[in-house]
């Protein structure tokens, strides 16, 4: 599931320009929605309590909205999932980014994850749903075997990291999420990506989505390496 972007090296069309942080005042909000409308990100990344505010914010540009949910632990069960999930798409979501129930997944109880990936898959009513696995609490095994689930039950794209545990996105994970689900659904890199160079390493391992916080930095210094003829 590549797109025209990461083809062509426009990185602005891969990033959710993302502000999860708790502090995060309206006006922080209100900025980077207006930093993706310049920039031409694909969306802007935030958590519930602002989402009616994003989307009323975007209406009419082609930038969407992204929430989080069950973030950033994926703990908080599949009921509370779902719900929260339909109040989100009720707000105005266009994408939900779900934390997967993480301690299941490293216990080995692959039907408790499915059904918590399917019972959101169900509420999300249509809109993409990313499946965030935080991969710097498994192993390979454990990725790969998210990576199907995610993809059985119809998740548009799965999704290195929440930004908030031990570890980000490394291009040798993107690389073994991307052979695992093939081309049918998408690659989100995201955690620690701060550089147009770092970006560039996670689309050419495979992905064809970055969450980035440092989203202005990054594409003003791919176009500043663009205009002087280099990579």
């Amino acid at each position: 599931m590549q797109n025209d972007a990461a083809a062509t090296g426009d990185l602005a069309g891969l990033i959710d320009h993302t502000v999860l942080k708790p502090e995060a005042s309206r006006a922080e909000v209100a900025r980077h929605c207006d930093e993706a409308v310049a920039n031409g990100f694909a969306s802007v990344c935030v958590n519930g309590a602002h989402v009616a505010f994003v989307a009323a914010r975007l209406k009419g540009t082609p930038v969407k909205t992204c929430a989080v949910l069950g973030f950033p632990l994926g703990a908080s069960g599949a009921g509370a999932k779902a719900a929260e999930a339909q109040w989100l798409v009720a707000q105005g979501a266009d994408e939900l980014d779900m934390v997967l129930d993480i301690g299941a997944l490293r216990e080995g109880d692959l039907d408790r994850v499915r059904a918590d990936m399917a019972v959101v898959r169900e509420a999300s009513a249509g809109r993409v749903l990313k499946v965030i696995l935080e991969t710097c609490l498994l192993d390979e095994a454990q990725i790969v075997a998210a990576c199907r689930i995610a993809a059985e039950v119809g998740a548009d794209f799965v999704k290195t990291s929440t930004g908030f545990s031990t570890g980000g996105a490394s291009p040798d994970v993107v690389a073994l999420m991307r052979q695992t689900v093939g081309l049918g659904i998408g690659v989100k890199a995201s955690g620690g990506i701060r550089t147009a160079e770092a970006a560039r390493a996670m689309v050419a391992a495979g992905a064809n989505r970055i969450g980035a916080s440092a989203s202005v930095a990054i594409v003003g210094a791919a176009k500043d390496t663009a205009a002087a003829g280099g990579y």
